[in-house]
């Protein structure tokens, strides 16, 4: 039987290939490219994630990811109407995968023996490493490079886990917490336009040159 990070490893999969074949929809791509980006959408940080902790990453040894990618891009094809129509769509699922695979970055660090202040870094980058790599193949600026919230959010629910653990709430508890506060964050720095100072004198940096 999966265990529960595997399970929201799974679902974040789905998310994240979804939202990643409807923004290849938007830019008009043909059922297999938009396959590839939602396929390295879901597994791009938990690659580079396995690969910094020296273990084999996870689509290596199990094909459910390219599963959970081929039922993605079936469901984008079968509700591709419903889902142009909803603009919010990509920006939803983007952020449920976010969160998940930002608990499962941290889970899998700490099992694995790595102390909590690795477990956040990688928290983040299986979070946000794979919509790096989406907004790269469709030709568009990464949002962590952008003013939004987004790798800050997974760092912040890096932080709660590590809290949580520390108060020694059960594991299931401290990713549940966890999720929630990355979802919420994304979701509230949105809604609310919270976004990071910009940083200042590129400008005159630019005109010097």
């Amino acid at each position: 039987m999966p265990t529960f990070v595997q399970i929201l490893d799974f679902i974040g999969t789905f998310a994240f290939a979804i939202s990643g074949i409807r923004l290849a929809s938007a830019k008009r791509f043909d059922w297999f490219g938009a396959y590839v980006v939602g396929f390295v959408t879901a597994i791009g940080g938990g690659t580079i994630r396995d690969v910094l902790l020296d273990v084999t990453p996870g689509w290596m040894t199990n094909p459910i990811y390219l599963i959970c990618t081929g039922l993605a891009l079936l469901w984008v094809i079968c509700f591709s109407r419903s889902l142009i129509r909803l603009n919010n769509t990509f920006f939803i699922f983007d952020t449920i995968g976010l969160a998940l695979f930002t608990v499962v970055g941290v889970g899998k660090s700490l099992a694995l023996g790595y102390p909590f202040w690795v477990a956040i870094i990688m928290g983040g980058m299986t979070g946000a490493a794979g919509g790096v790599i989406r907004d790269v193949f469709i030709n568009e600026i990464p949002l962590i490079f952008r003013k939004e919230i987004y790798a800050m959010a997974c760092i912040a629910g890096g932080v709660v886990y590590w809290l949580c653990d520390a108060i020694h709430l059960e594991s299931y508890a401290c990713q549940m917490i966890t999720g929630i506060t990355v979802f919420l964050s994304r979701i509230l720095a949105v809604k609310y336009h919270i976004c990071l100072p910009t940083l200042k004198g590129g400008e005159n940096a630019a005109n010097a040159d």
